[in-house]
């Protein structure tokens, strides 16, 4: 009789203590949070989502998927029922991705705001609005794989044609003319290096150079500005070419035409000069008897001796 006392007590206290856990789990699970249900139909591939994922809001959590089945609105796509806080700023322009958990594949629901509207979605649990579901990193890299293998086909035919037996000779060859050419650049290097030494001196040289030209320059230009000061050089030999342009049309006016007068009186001289001559050598009598007729001479009709009376 008091086994079975002992063996009643235990069983009451292992159904306290059962209830006991129960209602602590049920306080510790608690959620007092008012959430709102979202629909998102997609007929992508959304492998890696489960029930119960975690919905996110730029990163912050913010709900959870409920419900993964199929859309009777449109034939062949998929319908996932997410619950969202109703504190979470849920727009018309709110689109969700399906994004992957680092390492472990496990998808989620990650939502953002293109912030083309402001209007805020509202919710209707018996017809849940719906949400845009873009396509994720996943399904932009599924949708590419064909492109990126072939490309990578592409890539290695081109490579084994570039490691083929002919190119592999060619390398080869280039690999040592590139030794001879950085063979060659040495010794060029170790005959340049007595021109390097020599630098220095030669830039010495050019800056005593170009001193010496920028005194040149500057005794140039002190020279140029006292050739153009005023009462300068330039002046005075302006002046003089004034007062030549001023001789030479005094000239031109008074002196030229004396000097034609006397060209002419000089060609009526020479004129009279040749007559003369002229007559001097028709007629070399005349410097004795002058211009008129001859006397007649012995024998000739009108002789008379001189003394004679007539």
């Amino acid at each position: 009789m008091e086994n079975k006392a002992h063996a009643l007590v235990a069983g009451i206290f292992v159904l306290v203590a059962s209830a006991l856990l129960v209602l602590l789990a049920l306080w510790l699970t608690r959620d007092s949070t008012q959430r709102d249900l979202y629909a998102m139909s997609t007929g992508a591939t959304i492998s890696g989502l489960q029930p119960q994922a975690v919905v996110r809001f730029r990163g912050v959590p913010v709900g959870k998927v409920e419900r993964i089945g199929f859309d009777n609105k449109v034939k062949g796509n998929v319908l996932i029922l997410i619950s969202i806080d109703r504190a979470a700023p849920v727009t018309k322009s709110t689109f969700a991705t399906v994004a992957l958990q680092g390492v472990t594949g496990l998808g989620f629901i990650q939502l953002d705001d293109d912030g083309k509207s402001a209007e805020r979605l509202q919710p209707n649990d018996a017809d849940p609005p719906r949400i845009a579901l873009r396509p994720g990193t996943l399904d932009k890299l599924l949708k590419q794989s064909g492109a990126i293998f072939d490309q990578a086909e592409q890539a290695t035919a081109r490579l084994n044609q570039l490691l083929s037996a002919k190119n592999e000779q060619a390398v080869t060859q280039a690999v040592g003319q590139l030794s001879e050419a950085a063979t060659s650049l040495n010794r060029l290097t170790k005959n340049l290096e007595p021109t390097v030494a020599g630098l220095p001196a030669l830039s010495r040289d050019a800056g005593a150079a170009l001193r010496s030209a920028k005194a040149v320059t500057d005794e140039a230009g002190a020279t140029a500005r006292r050739l153009n000061q005023p009462g300068g050089p330039l002046d005075k030999l302006s002046d003089g070419g004034t007062a030549l342009a001023a001789g030479v049309q005094t000239f031109n006016t008074t002196t030229l035409p004396k000097l034609g007068e006397v060209a002419d009186e000089t060609a009526s001289t020479m004129r009279q000069l040749r007559r003369t001559i002229s007559a001097v050598d028709d007629n070399p009598q005349a410097l004795i008897f002058g211009n008129g007729p001859l006397p007649p001479g012995p024998g000739e009709a009108g002789f008379s001796e001189p003394g004679a009376v007539r």
